[in-house]
């Protein structure tokens, strides 16, 4: 394995992360009632931790330089190997939801395998994120089970979301030889290895809520290598724009 196939492979985890966490923050002030606007922030700042700790690791394995704050917000769209489903914008509320226990359930068996790495960074990291998502998707399982088996709007909402997503959630999968490499040095595991229990999961999370599970439809892919919707553009455009403006100031 090489250092570069390590930091790839960071980056993409804390990508993801990084991303995710962006997005639901744009809920901060506009959730549906109190406790559940404080739910997805507390939710966010949990994968902004994760988000930070891979990225500190991608650094250092990077050995150029430079920090987890310069790979956060001085890079352009086209170096982020985050998966497009967590740049799409959230949508109303069940779109949100929805989004989020997708991505939790693949984040959650994502860190029970990297608990087992060969890498004592790795595998520390993963072992307290293990327990943080834990809840996340038990929150969003919840969330998309009440939504299907509530009113025919929420039922509507809820499949309308499906329609929007489903085309995205193949690139959370998609694999490279950086990914082998990692995944045969014993320090992670390929991302497509991972779907058959997500597979599983998600079908009987749908079975619960009355949602049928998508078939043979065809994945739009391309984010783990760098390629993206024009919305990670505008999310990175305003993420980014005070330490670009300010690329010297100490916070």
């Amino acid at each position: 394995m090489t250092n570069l196939a390590l930091f790839r492979y960071l980056l993409k985890i804390g990508d993801d992360l990084l991303i995710n966490a962006q997005r639901l923050c744009e809920w901060t002030g506009h959730g549906p009632f109190l406790e559940e606007d404080l739910a997805l922030t507390n939710i966010a700042l949990d994968l902004f931790g994760q988000a930070n700790a891979f990225l500190e690791y991608a650094a250092k394995v990077e050995g150029k330089g430079r920090d987890q704050d310069a790979l956060a917000f001085h890079r352009n769209d086209t170096q982020f190997l985050n998966a497009k489903l967590v740049e799409i914008p959230n949508g109303d509320y069940a779109q949100t939801i929805l989004k989020q226990a997708l991505i939790d359930s693949f984040r959650y068996l994502l860190y029970q395998e990297l608990v087992k790495s060969s890498d004592q960074t790795i595998a520390g990291i993963a072992s307290k994120g293990v327990k943080e998502v834990t809840y996340h998707r038990r929150h969003t399982h919840q969330w998309v089970i009440r939504f299907g088996n509530g009113t025919n709007e929420s039922m509507e909402r809820l499949n309308n979301a499906l329609g929007n997503l489903w085309k995205y959630t193949g690139d959370l999968f998609e694999s490279d030889e950086d990914d082998a490499m990692v995944e045969k040095s014993g320090v992670g595991v390929a991302f497509h290895k991972i779907f058959p229990a997500w597979e599983e999961e998600i079908k009987n999370l749908f079975s619960k809520s009355n949602l049928r599970y998508p078939e043979n439809v065809w994945m739009i892919k391309g984010g783990r290598k760098g390629v993206h919707t024009e919305y990670l553009s505008y999310l990175l455009n305003e993420m980014q724009m005070l330490p670009r403006m300010y690329p010297d100031a100490k916070w």
